[in-house]
């Protein structure tokens, strides 16, 4: 007699529940850390039983709130009675909603067309491949630059490019990786707005084109290294269930035991003298301040001819 794998068995009761009405569609479903909780099962087990009813297309994330009912089990009945209408914007917007929620691994033609009810050859119609749905969506993401008023003086004007990419890198994860070929870059015009914004910002300071570039991508390439530690915080907690504080709350024995004043004697001096709490925003910004004034002493030394754009 075949046992029937764990997640199958909660997928099933879920499934039971929505087919019910006990839940309604738009309710959330009952989280990984809920589902080990409940069935006493590991995160991995409650990940898989999640993934399942991903595929059925009977629940679906949404970014800031979790995983809820996508349809209930009537509507699921009479798929015909729920086709969208298809568009590129609209299967554009739905891949970005669900790479904040997954992440990039999780996004497929496949995976997208479960979320609409309708057939990956339907997608195609649209996007080509996943390849150019990703540059479509980071094109989106770059689409908007950022507000008015520009403020003067090529030392703001950089701060502000850099702390709106980061912001878009903070609300969507997966973009630092879909646009981190720094020597492949994507051939995306929006993007390349922001390259010669930032090159705007550069100009009349008496630096060489090789400097100018060289800066763009320096202060690039660094939004994106922070930005990976976002994008792994996000998976991280996704995989767990568990908040980073959580997370640390749970490896704490395991730390104290190894971090003895014998063996790291000054990491465990700076951590005597008060509790630090690593923020990636703090860290961003104080790694930014530290780039710019890289910056400025090659500006400096640049000479006079700077003084057109201070």
């Amino acid at each position: 007699m075949t046992t029937e794998p764990p997640y199958l068995r909660i997928a099933g009761e879920i499934r039971r529940r929505i087919a019910s009405g006990e839940l309604a569609p738009g309710d959330p479903v009952p989280s990984t850390r809920r589902i080990t909780q409940e069935w006493g099962v590991a995160m991995a087990t409650a990940t898989k039983a999640l993934g399942a009813l991903n595929q059925e297309g009977l629940v679906r994330p949404v970014p800031g709130i979790g995983t809820v009912v996508a349809v209930s089990g009537r509507e699921r009945a009479t798929p015909q009675a729920r086709q969208p209408q298809l568009s590129r914007e609209r299967v554009i917007r739905t891949a970005i909603a669900l790479a904040d929620a997954e992440g990039l691994a999780a996004l497929s033609m496949r995976r997208l067309a479960t979320e609409f009810g309708t057939s990956t050859m339907a997608l195609y119609r649209h996007v080509p491949s996943k390849g150019e749905l990703v540059r479509l969506m980071s094109e989106t993401v770059f689409g908007s630059g950022p507000p008015d008023p520009r403020p003067t003086g090529w030392r703001p004007l950089l701060e502000q490019e850099a702390r709106w990419l980061w912001k878009q890198y903070a609300q969507h994860p997966w973009l630092a990786r879909a646009m981190a070929g720094l020597t492949r870059p994507t051939a995306s015009p929006n993007a390349m707005r922001y390259t010669e914004r930032v090159l705007t910002a550069l100009t009349g300071l008496g630096l060489t084109p090789e400097q100018m570039l060289h800066i763009h991508l320096t202060v690039l390439g660094y939004a994106q290294g922070i930005a990976m530690a976002v994008e792994l915080e996000s998976q991280a907690r996704q995989d767990s269930g568990m908040t980073a504080d959580e997370w640390m709350a749970a490896v704490e024995p395991r730390m104290d035991a190894i971090q003895t004043t014998t063996s790291y004697p000054v990491l465990s001096t700076l951590f005597d003298e008060g509790s630090f709490e690593l923020d990636l925003h703090t860290l961003f910004e104080f790694g930014l301040g530290r780039v710019l004034d890289g910056v400025a002493v090659l500006v400096a030394g640049a000479g006079p001819r700077h003084a057109s754009n201070p």
